[in-house]
């Protein structure tokens, strides 16, 4: 391993799915092109958590896309991140912001954006949109490519 990959605690062993987001570790390496604005972006199109009223799960396709400055989030960290909410209680726009916050919080990018592509629950999906602000100009940002939800018609 290279010096800069020398404190990832996940990477390149056995590491377990953490209970909960909180308890999840999340790690970064350095961005190796800090002279260029480029876009990132990380598809999980199989999200779970469960409904902290019924218990029952839920599923969503998540879309994270973001300008790195400094960090690029480490993509076993990330992964483990995700799967600790498939036995975590919470809506869908907590879920959303949770990711998108501690990836803000450990990246400090130039740029992210999130979209959650939940499947219906009660027969009405629900997506939900966020990003750090207007990215900046002159990036190539593609389009999230999911569709909006339209059942089997």
């Amino acid at each position: 391993m290279t010096e800069s990959y020398e404190g990832l605690t996940q990477l390149g062993r056995a590491a377990a799915i953490p209970e909960n987001p909180d308890a999840a570790v999340l790690e970064r390496v350095p961005n190796p092109r800090d002279d260029a604005q480029y876009v990132v972006r990380f598809t999980c199109p199989e999200f779970t958590s469960l409904c902290p009223m019924t218990g029952q799960p839920d599923f969503g396709h998540l879309v994270i896309d973001y300008i790195p400055r400094d960090w690029l989030v480490e993509s076993k960290s990330l992964k483990l991140f995700l799967t600790s909410f498939r036995n975590h209680g919470s809506f869908h726009e907590a879920c959303t912001m949770k990711v998108a916050s501690r990836l803000v919080d450990l990246l400090a990018p130039v740029w992210l954006r999130i979209g959650a592509y939940w499947y219906p629950r009660g027969g009405m999906p629900i997506d939900v949109f966020w990003q750090t602000g207007a990215p900046p100009a002159g990036v190539w940002i593609p389009d999230q490519g999911v569709a909006p939800y339209r059942g089997r018609g």
